[in-house]
């Protein structure tokens, strides 16, 4: 058994989670534009595959070498997780009013630092709990949910929620040995290998916008991969969880410039709180790194 140290720098782990939250916030505007024409299933699949073919370079360049792990098990209940709540968002979407659906999309930092304390043994302060819960109020603020958040439906947003935050602290518990890149490669690899099954019945030709689009979407997605997981790596779940809210605060931002879609009172005043949830999170002290055993 392998002992290794997970670090421990909120300030830098929180600057890169809110750089992914950026550029997610990205993706859902390109999603929202190829969706108008093409089926959730081969976007999902293509989001997948341009992921394998961004590290193709890398392996032809340097090998095999730098993806070779130990792991494997590890990296293929990440994929679980993470490609069963992307699945899970994708049929709330689809049954749920959007804004119900955008609470549940996140949610996950609600429940990432009760995780990483039972999962990984991690500290979790009265001050961690607090800054999360102002964040998530925030976030019903912006998106004014419906009463549809108490249908039976609504247990595929509850689960969704659930898996995105297995899979945000099943990367913080590989990060002692795995890097940022080896964990968005097997997560990009076995998802698109899974999510290829449905196109069996699901594909459609698409035209080259289409294409392009969807091409955009990926490499755009795996970029938000590396960044989020170097993240995770960086800083515990719970110090930095919030920084993930502001992905609804630039998604608003987008809407409003591209669509004409003015925010209300209660979404500047959720936007406020989503940022003193942030501000909280990057002015937590950094502690110092524990040593922590490879076999979680």
């Amino acid at each position: 058994m392998v002992e290794a140290v997970r670090l421990d720098h909120p300030r830098r782990g929180a600057a890169m989670l809110a750089v992914s939250a950026l550029l997610f916030a990205v993706m859902g505007v390109l999603i929202r534009e190829v969706s108008q024409t093409v089926n959730n299933e081969t976007v999902v699949f293509f989001r997948n595959l341009v992921g394998v073919f961004f590290f193709l370079p890398m392996i032809a360049y340097r090998g095999f070498g730098p993806f070779r792990t130990e792991r494997l098990t590890n990296h293929f209940l990440r994929t679980f997780y993470g490609l069963g709540a992307m699945y899970c968002f994708f049929y709330a979407i689809a049954h749920l009013p959007l804004a119900d659906a955008m609470v549940f999309t996140y949610a996950a930092p609600v429940f990432t630092p009760l995780l990483a304390w039972w999962w990984l043994k991690e500290t979790l302060t009265s001050r961690m709990v607090f800054m999360v819960l102002l964040g998530f109020v925030g976030v019903l603020l912006v998106a004014k949910p419906t009463g549809a958040l108490f249908e039976a439906k609504a247990l595929a947003g509850v689960g969704a929620s659930l898996l995105a935050a297995f899979a945000f602290v099943s990367i913080r518990a590989m990060s002692n040995t795995e890097p940022a890149s080896r964990i968005v490669f097997y997560f990009s690899t076995f998802s698109a290998l899974l999510s290829s099954i449905p196109l069996l019945w699901a594909w459609q030709p698409l035209s080259l916008p289409e294409l392009g689009l969807l091409l955009a979407i990926g490499l755009v997605a795996t970029t938000s991969q590396l960044v989020m997981s170097r993240a995770y790596a960086l800083a515990p779940p719970g110090k930095i969880g919030p920084l993930s809210y502001l992905a609804i605060v630039f998604s608003g931002l987008f809407a409003w410039v591209l669509w004409g879609e003015v925010p209300g009172l209660s979404s500047w005043l959720g936007a406020g709180l989503i940022f003193a949830s942030t501000l909280i999170s990057m002015s937590m002290p950094a502690s110092r790194p524990k040593k922590t055993s490879t076999d979680v």
